[in-house]
């Protein structure tokens, strides 16, 4: 990821929206009293709260990769742990009940390793929970790519439009996992209402643009931003009601170790 922190602020300001696709992960995974629970990737700890409201605090840990994220989140839940940590090294001491990652592994690169390495980490009987958006074929991610290819701004974007791994399909998600785990996978495609093109780009800015945005000089970035809320404004049109309608796809799946004999 870019060398800049992420933004709790920016990311807050949709927050019932992001936090419905891990709440609908969390309900469908099948544990009633895990021992120790790991929320990679807890950002703001939103996702966190869910699971301290099913489970309460014994066990619980947070972690990220950003102080920012975890500032909040522990002024947002002071009676939880969270940690500074980084995904794609991370090893827990002993094995965990629960790893839930909701929005945080599509920014992850080798899926072919991380998903076993992660069930690995999993005691007996133990789920790993995962939701991840699916939306880089998208016109709102499209778009961003476009507007990077653009001479105005490739040389200093380079590939950090890159930094973001392309997901695998479903079925190559459950290849994966079926051999050692009982999965459960869907993909669902929510429908996000928004006031304006500026508001999409908004959403955007917290999360996929950022690696854009951050890749430019100060001085070229409203002139980016400028471009992209034009392309989404043609992208996105107005709805009967004069809303947009942000489509937004993701691919979830719920993967349980065997019980121990």
């Amino acid at each position: 990821m870019s060398t800049q922190d992420w933004n709790p602020a920016l990311y807050a300001r949709f927050e019932d929206e992001r936090t419905r696709p891990a709440a609908e992960l969390l309900a469908r995974v099948p544990l009633t009293a895990p021992g120790r629970v790991v929320d990679l990737g807890c950002g703001p700890g939103n996702s966190t709260e869910l699971l301290l409201a099913r489970y309460g605090q014994t066990g619980i840990t947070g972690l990220d990769s950003s102080p920012a994220m975890l500032a909040s989140a522990r002024q947002r839940l002071p009676g939880l742990a969270f940690e500074l940590g980084d995904i794609t090294t991370w090893q827990p001491a002993a094995p965990v009940d629960l790893v839930y990652a909701n929005a945080a592994l599509q920014w992850v690169p080798d899926h072919e390793q991380l998903m076993p390495r992660l069930l690995a980490a999993l005691a007996p009987g133990g789920v790993l929970a995962v939701q991840m958006p699916d939306n880089l074929d998208q016109p709102s991610h499209q778009l961003m790519r476009e507007v990077a290819a653009d001479p105005r701004f490739a040389p200093a974007i380079g590939d950090a439009g890159q930094l973001r791994a392309r997901i695998l399909s479903a079925d190559h998600y459950y290849d994966l996992l079926a051999p050692t785990a009982k999965v459960d996978v869907w993909r669902t495609t929510y429908y996000h209402l928004m006031d304006d093109a500026a508001a999409i780009v908004q959403w955007l800015r917290a999360t996929g643009l950022k690696p854009f945005v951050e890749a430019l000089p100060t001085a070229l970035q409203p002139l980016f931003l400028a471009e992209y809320e034009q392309r989404i404004d043609a992208a996105y049109p107005p709805r009967a009601d004069g809303k947009r309608l942000l489509a937004f796809p993701r691919l979830f799946f719920v993967a349980r170790s065997p019980v121990a004999a």
